[in-house]
């Protein structure tokens, strides 16, 4: 009878730990440059991770947990990011951290997510903060060496051999420029001018001046506003036709209120499907998803949703189907890894213990900015 007892007491006790850890909430820690020259990245990116926590949280949260979310704000500053990796993870107890939206604060956070042994789900694309595979450190935004590759291959199409690039100086315009020259040699291309500017720079005619006298047959820019957009004026200023291609950094609307229409038209780059979610076959596995998201940021915020808060959004999903394999960071960090066939808006997401990033030519489409708007190149 003792041990009945025994037995039926450590069960009513495990009972008891059991429903205690499932009310437990789930907490995720944010680092998004919401204010400072990254915020066209930040805010869309904090946006979009309140709302879908929100609606989470009103449909009873994530697998019957209530989900807290802490966002910090780091400015796009490498040194706040570490700081406030650290808080989230001492401070806050957090079980995985989404962001940062840069690729120079990725990279400067992956030692404290790495030591600490938290996952990070990082927003920038820079390709360096995945490969080589790190164990805790996974990014929604496509490696840019896939942004790369579909400008090539658009500019193979139009027979444009001979390329000009030009790159902005911090980790997303190393890391571009670094593909560029890499796969512009291995596909049979011709850098025929290859400069350089800083985040910062307020004109770039001297660097474009270069360019117009190497005779492109293409520009390529690599950066994150306003740098492109300022370049873009430049290009017209200069009066400049080459055709010019933009990366996947200045992928939102954005870029084209800051270059202006007459200075964004006809411009290519490759883009998320959220650029063009209504022009889409119906079929489109991610056609769906992009068009409730869109409707739901319009709804809350007054403005389209763009590519950025997608990855934020892509994080999210991420996190909710990881957390079949448990809440603790390690299961988290497994859940990541073992993620397959996952659709949300960049793309349709399958992790590996080599791919931390799981996306490939199919998460981008080709756009051209055509009247202040988006339309598929043919």
């Amino acid at each position: 009878m003792k041990k009945i007892l025994a037995l039926v007491t450590s069960l009513a006790t495990l009972l008891v730990a059991v429903v205690a850890f499932a009310a437990e909430p789930l907490r995720i820690g944010a680092l998004f440059s919401v204010t400072g020259p990254a915020s066209f990245l930040g805010e869309p990116e904090k946006n979009t991770l309140e709302m879908l926590v929100k609606d989470a949280n009103a449909r009873g949260g994530i697998g019957g947990r209530k989900v807290e979310l802490v966002v910090y704000d780091t400015q796009g500053d490498v040194t706040k990011a570490v700081q406030l990796a650290n808080k989230l993870i001492k401070n806050d107890k957090v079980s995985v951290i989404v962001g940062p939206s840069t690729t120079g604060e990725s990279m400067a956070v992956i030692p404290v997510a790495e030591k600490e042994k938290v996952p990070l789900i990082s927003c920038a694309a820079g390709i360096k903060i995945t490969e080589p595979v790190k164990k805790w450190v996974f990014k929604t935004p496509a490696n840019d060496y896939v942004a790369v590759e579909k400008i090539l291959i658009q500019a193979a199409r139009q027979k444009q051999k001979n390329l000009a690039i030009i790159t902005v100086s911090d980790g997303f315009g190393s890391s571009g420029r670094e593909q560029l020259k890499a796969l512009a040699a291995k596909k049979g291309f011709r850098i025929v001018a290859d400069e350089v500017y800083g985040p910062k720079d307020t004109d770039m005619t001297a660097q474009l001046t270069k360019i117009k006298a190497s005779r492109p047959d293409a520009i390529i820019c690599w950066g994150t506003n306003p740098g492109p957009a300022i370049i873009a004026r430049n290009v017209k200023q200069l009066g400049i036709t080459t055709p010019l291609y933009m990366s996947h950094g200045v992928a939102s609307k954005k870029f084209i209120e800051l270059a202006g229409a007459a200075a964004a038209e006809g411009i290519m780059l490759p883009a998320g499907k959220l650029t063009v979610f209504d022009k889409l076959p119906k079929n489109d596995p991610q056609a769906a998803l992009l068009r409730s998201y869109d409707q739901a940021y319009r709804k809350g915020f007054g403005v389209e949703a763009s590519t950025f808060g997608g990855y934020a959004y892509d994080a999210f999903i991420l996190i909710s189907n990881a957390l079949k394999s448990g809440g603790t960071p390690a299961q988290i960090r497994d859940g990541l890894e073992q993620a397959r066939k996952v659709v949300s808006v960049s793309g349709i997401f399958t992790m590996s213990p080599v791919n931390h990033n799981g996306l490939d030519l199919s998460a981008f489409e080709m756009v051209r900015i055509t009247k202040g708007d988006w339309e598929l190149t043919k």
